[in-house]
């Protein structure tokens, strides 16, 4: 999973992409990369940790040009991570800058028909890969002096050849002009949107980007359309491939931060409609409950929902450090309920003697949830009973969200029928209650990816590539 932000305007655009790139640095933490375009020349500074380490301030001051791209990454592909890997990528011929946020299905396929034109692929982030497609694509059509025309063209070839999720944004000169181009596949996997402030227009992956340049929201990138945007003039959208939209239902759950705006509103306003879903069918169990806690911080709306939803309180029970970090593999039991309550410490009088209700988006390996519900033992709940405002994840994403095997996904290794009883028993919680697929999709509608929940995946994965990616998160 990773986040750009584009911008072309009048101005020097490094200042206002850094600015916008931090709003998504949730998006990703261990690369980070901004480049623009100035009188046919490029200029990029890109390197590994969060923005402010992979960025220093002399480099950034060197960033001229009035169109540039920013972005975070974080590795879905790749088994280590290196400077080589960050984004924006570069191309000389045609000269193109280009970030992506998603996943290529098929990038030993994609890799070895590049080969045959002499192009290699040296990194390990498949954003690499589609520069290298869009550029042969372009130089097959002339040299340079590109059009708009020979830019759809180029992309709907893009379309055919790259499988997966994403969305792209780049710089480059259409009809000599620089020009911040962005496009989508067809499905819409991955979120986009765009915005303008004055004469300048800005994409990127989550609205809270445009917030904080205080650029207004025009729409959504459309899938499987290509969109050429240029300071002080309007957008110019091309239709590519017909749309067929399957938003991804992960980005609703949990990515994306709950005050961005995406196709169907506001996250904070589904996370709370996936909490009063979810409300009804623990009704429907019947549990009793005194007050219902979220495990912060992306489950806040949900249990709010939830406690309006069941008529009980809702309370802060549990205090998230923010300045905790990554905690690294330790070396003991000990050490390592330590380094939880390092980064999530329960406020005790909240689950003495109550029955609890502990929200959470979702359990993937339950190796966290796991030690949570056993460090809240320790306070002596009445009863401690988890809810999930999501389904079972029960198959790995291939579209840019890392989840790991099948064989490492705990929901995968019980029945749909047992599920809950069983692994209610294995986290050591009285009950377990996930939301139901028909739950989730009468909510967020008909029109998501669930894949990760129901195993039906919107672009079709041949084993040789689940394998391949697979692999490569192994490492």
């Amino acid at each position: 999973m990773c986040g750009f932000v584009g911008m072309i305007g009048t101005r020097e655009a490094a200042p206002s992409l850094l600015l916008g790139l931090q709003a998504i640095q949730h998006r990703g933490q261990d690369a980070a990369g901004v480049g623009t375009l100035v009188d046919g020349r490029f200029h990029l500074v890109k390197g590994m940790g969060m923005i402010t380490q992979a960025i220093p301030e002399a480099d950034a001051v060197t960033l001229r040009g009035a169109a540039g791209i920013a972005h975070v990454r974080y590795p879905t592909a790749g088994a280590v991570s290196t400077a080589n890997d960050a984004q924006p990528f570069l191309t000389r011929r045609p000269g193109i800058l280009l970030a992506h946020n998603g996943n290529v299905t098929n990038v030993p396929e994609v890799a070895a028909q590049l080969r045959e034109q002499g192009l290699y692929v040296l990194s390990e982030c498949d954003a690499e890969p589609i520069l290298l497609v869009l550029a042969e694509e372009l130089t097959r059509l002339r040299p340079a002096g590109h059009t708009h025309d020979d830019v759809v063209t180029a992309v709907r070839g893009v379309f055919a050849r790259v499988r997966g999720a994403y969305s792209v944004v780049a710089v480059l000169e259409v009809e000599g002009r620089e020009t911040l181009v962005a496009f989508r596949d067809p499905h819409g996997i991955r979120p986009g949107v765009y915005g303008r402030n004055a004469g300048a227009w800005v994409v990127a992956s989550e609205s809270v980007a445009l917030d904080v340049l205080e650029a207004e929201k025009v729409g959504d990138l459309p899938p499987g359309e290509v969109v050429f945007f240029r300071a002080g003039e309007e957008p110019v959208r091309r239709p590519v491939l017909a749309a067929r939209p399957r938003l991804c239902s992960f980005e609703r759950i949990y990515f994306a931060r709950p005050d961005s705006q995406m196709e169907d509103g506001r996250i904070n306003r589904s996370r709370w409609l996936l909490g009063r879903q979810l409300a009804r069918e623990i009704r429907q169990r019947g549990l009793e409950v005194d007050v219902v806690v979220a495990v912060p911080d992306t489950s806040r709306p949900a249990a709010m929902a939830i406690a309006e939803e069941l008529g009980v309180k809702n309370r802060e029970g549990m205090i998230k450090n923010r300045y905790s970090g990554r905690t690294f593999i330790m070396p003991d039991q000990a050490t390592r309920n330590a380094a939880l309550r390092l980064k999530l410490n329960p406020v005790a009088e909240i689950f003495e003697g109550q029955r609890v209700l502990l929200i959470d988006d979702s359990i993937v390996r339950g190796n966290t949830m796991r030690r949570i519900v056993s460090m809240l033992r320790g306070l002596s709940p009445a009863a401690l009973h988890l809810g999930i405002f999501s389904p079972p994840v029960r198959h790995p994403c291939f579209y840019g969200i890392d989840m790991p095997s099948a064989d490492e996904l705990v929901a995968a290794r019980f029945t749909p029928e047992a599920i809950q009883e069983r692994l209610a028993a294995q986290l050591g919680a009285d009950s377990l209650t996930f939301l139901s697929l028909a739950g989730l999709r009468e909510v967020l509608g008909p029109g998501i990816c669930d894949a990760c929940f129901s195993g039906e995946y919107v672009v079709p994965v041949s084993d040789a590539e689940r394998g391949s990616i697979l692999g490569e998160r192994r490492g």
